[in-house]
């Protein structure tokens, strides 16, 4: 495996939903992924510029599918790419040694590297935090990590002391950071050994405070249409800020709906079954119905999520279709 670095990191960090199969929401259900229809929207977005994708984060419901349905999503995902990008597989478990089997199998299925939270049944302190990520590194050298950061998801952020040390870990060459008033102390922090990745409505804002250290951002807006996305990193690579900051208002405004009374707390509660009404808005992706127990979410909710499709489907609109 050609090792990766900070810097291969660069653009558009697009992370997949997983559209699953009509009978997804029943327990017995064994093979939940549509894979036709995930070689479809990755080879949409893979097409029209968008080339850096994850896999199994929150909405991409690593929590909901079986290691098998993992494995055989990255390899599909990865088979669509055809060595043409790069895919960070998801590959967050519960523990140490299970989050190491099923990376080996994802790396075996062709990912070019993980998308790795740590384990949350408990907290970790930053001890912790540091030997969990050293230990999935020396289990698969040169395999290249970006860190899942998300205070909701892993009961706690990463502290800025925590991240000089994890940044000494070869391996980890990115952040998918939530953003907050921590996120220049972090990129101080780390130097150049790992790539800071704000979300896309606060990349504009990030490189203008940080000039020179904000070359790539995350993003889960890649399946409901790249165009905004894309239009974003041409102003920024051309330092256009005033434009940037324009779209990222635009985008700000498409995703509002889908945080309840404008908190993000109360998004992350029922992330799974919004970001399927949110598909569902955009129309791009057959999304097909959450997966338990992550079922249900209340109606003003759901309709939130369905608003943010439709928004941002409307904002794609305004920007031309672009072929890479």
């Amino acid at each position: 495996m050609t090792r990766l670095t900070p810097q291969d990191i660069t653009g558009i960090v697009g992370i997949l939903p997983s559209p699953a199969t009509a009978d997804a929401d029943r327990w017995d259900c064994e093979q939940s992924v549509d894979l036709d229809e995930v070689e479809k929207m990755t080879a949409r977005i893979a097409g029209e510029g968008v080339r850096t994708l994850m896999t199994c984060g929150s909405f991409g419901e690593g929590a909901t599918l079986l290691h098998d349905e993992q494995v055989a999503l990255a390899a599909c995902v990865a088979d669509t790419l055809k060595g043409d990008g790069l895919l960070f597989a998801g590959a967050t478990t519960l523990n140490t040694r299970e989050t190491v089997r099923l990376a080996r199998r994802l790396v075996d299925a062709g990912a070019d590297g993980l998308f790795l939270g740590r384990p949350m049944w408990m907290s970790l302190d930053g001890p912790g935090i540091v030997r969990f990520y050293r230990d999935v590194a020396e289990a698969l050298p040169g395999v290249p990590i970006v860190v899942y950061d998300n205070q909701f998801a892993f009961k706690a952020k990463i502290d800025t002391e925590t991240y000089v040390a994890l940044s000494h870990i070869p391996e980890l060459v990115a952040t998918k950071h939530i953003g907050g008033a921590s996120i220049g102390d972090d990129l101080v922090a780390v130097a150049d050994r790992m790539t800071v990745l704000p979300i896309d409505a606060a990349w504009a804002g990030f490189a203008r405070n940080h000039p020179g250290h904000a070359p790539a951002c995350w993003t889960g807006n890649v399946a409901d249409g790249t165009a905004p996305l894309l239009a974003l990193e041409r102003a920024l690579t051309a330092g256009d800020l005033d434009t940037a900051d324009a779209i990222s208002a635009r985008m700000a405004w498409a995703q509002a709906p889908m945080f309840p009374g404008g908190k993000l707390e109360n998004f992350v509660d029922y992330n799974i079954p919004i970001a399927h009404a949110r598909l569902e808005g955009s129309g791009l992706v057959r999304t097909g119905p959450p997966r338990p127990p992550y079922l249900a979410a209340p109606e003003g909710h759901i309709e939130g999520g369905r608003e943010t499709g439709r928004r941002w489907a409307a904002l794609a609109a305004e920007y031309p279709p672009m072929q890479a």
